[in-house]
Order: C-alpha cells, then structure tokens, then sequence
C-alpha cells in the first residue's frame, strides 16, 4: 500500500503505518511526503491508494479525477492549528491576524514594529503545492475571501518541508513560518494568536484548537479512490479507532473525536 502527500502529518501516518503493520505482518506500507498536492496528483494518476492532505481536494482535481475515473472520498482524521514559529531567543510572542497578513505580505518588515528587537523580519513559506501554503493564503492572506487576489511577498523565502521551517527558525534569530503544531517545542516558540484588536490572544493547543478560540485551525484528510474497502478500508479504520486517534494526540494534533463532544 503507497500512501502520499502532505508534509503536515507525515509523520504522524508513519506511526498509523508502522503500528498497523505490527497488527497485519502480511502488509507492506510505503509512506512519502511532498505536499498536498503531490498526494492528489498520485491518487488521480493512480500510482498511491491513499493521498494524504492538510487541504480538501479543489474543484479542478475533482474535475481531474473524473476525467481518469477516479472518484476522490474524503476521511477526516484529525485537527491541526496552524502554528506561526518564531526563534525562541525572538521576545515578541502575539500577533493579530492582520500583522501576520502584513507581514507575510512585506508590509511589516521590521520585528520592532510587532514587539520585537530592530530587525529585519525574514518570511518562510511553503512551496505552492503545500496544502499547508495553500490554507494559510486563503485564511490569512485573503481572509477566507475567494475573489482576493493577495499572494505572499517577492521576498518570502519558499521551503520545500515544515521540517524545513522549522529547522531554518531555530536557527534564524530573524525568521518567522507556519507549521502544523506538531513541530512546536523547546528549540523554538509558536506565538499566540488574536482574530483582531479587540479579541483574545490563543496559543496553538488542543482545546483551543477544538473551541475555534486559535483562528489558525482546519482539518486533516485522507483521501481514496472510492469508498475505502480491503486493507485500505482497514487503514482508515485503525486511524479512526480510539488506538489511532490517541497517536494522532501523541503527534501533537487534535483527534477528531474529541471534535464532538
């Protein structure tokens, strides 16, 4: 079985894998990355049975997919904030919506501005197959407003893995990038998060993740070619028993259950 796609919970399928395959020796499973979007174009071109994504699949992929009588079924398995990582040496620790959106944008480019020291703020970014790049521009570029047009600045630096994010922030006293809250630790530090001026400050965690307070959150997706059946469907399963779901809390993300009670 070949599962690909998102960077965001690459590993955390690595564990469903590595678990389910103690449970069904007979079973070999390879799992990859490289963003939402390469998982999409394997499941429509038929060279994976399940495509994972940190976005829902597009209209225009949809449209692929019948065009190669593929018929995209969409399993929610978990919740993610994203998480906007600074150094952790970095002493601002808020930011509002719109300072995010102005600075992913270059129109804040100083930390001193945003309650920083006077530097000059480095952005990262996901490549554009990330679905992970693709959620952050739509909710926080454009506001959740499909006619915008707004597209991160000529200036941001585009990184191939959260891991890349991650390793460049913990390094860079100057840099600033978003990843799923797995990648939260002691090495670096995920600041709160505000809708505006006037509503509250959110750290990325669980429960703020479940009550919408972290306005930076959106599901977690498998996908497959039609309803899930044979090991495949069993694969989902186990990511949805209760076994799976609190490997989904040991990785740092949210289980779904949870979503509901």
């Amino acid at each position: 079985m070949q599962i690909k796609g998102s960077d965001t919970i690459v590993n955390l399928v690595q564990v469903w894998a590595e678990r389910f395959v103690e449970k069904n020796p007979e079973c070999n499973i390879g799992v990859t990355g490289g963003g939402s979007g390469t998982g999409f174009a394997a499941l429509l071109n038929s060279t994976c049975d399940i495509a994972m994504a940190s976005r829902a699949i597009e209209d225009k992929e949809i449209a692929k997919a019948a065009q190669n009588n593929i018929e995209p079924v969409e399993h929610i398995v978990g919740l993610d904030g994203l998480a906007v990582l600074i150094n952790k040496n970095n002493p601002a620790d808020k930011l509002t919506l719109e300072q995010l959106r102005d600075i992913f944008m270059a129109k804040i480019t100083n930390w001193k501005e945003v309650g920083g020291e006077d530097r000059k703020i480095v952005i990262l970014s996901r490549e554009s197959n990330s679905g992970t790049h693709m959620f952050f521009k739509e909710h926080v570029l454009r506001r959740g407003n499909a006619k915008s047009k707004e597209e991160f600045a000529p200036s941001a630096l585009l990184m191939p893995s959260s891991q890349a994010i991650y390793d460049e922030v913990s390094q860079n006293p100057n840099a600033l990038g978003y990843t799923g809250m797995g990648y939260i630790n002691g090495e670096v530090k995920a600041v709160s998060v505000a809708k505006d001026e006037s509503s509250g400050y959110f750290y990325p965690t669980a429960d703020n993740v479940i009550t919408g307070r972290y306005p930076i959150s959106r599901p977690l997706y498998l996908y497959t070619n039609g309803m899930a059946k044979g090991i495949v469907g069993k694969f989902i399963d186990y990511a949805l028993s209760p076994e799976g779901q609190k490997i989904v809390e040991e990785t740092d993300f949210v289980p779904i259950k949870k979503k509901s009670e």
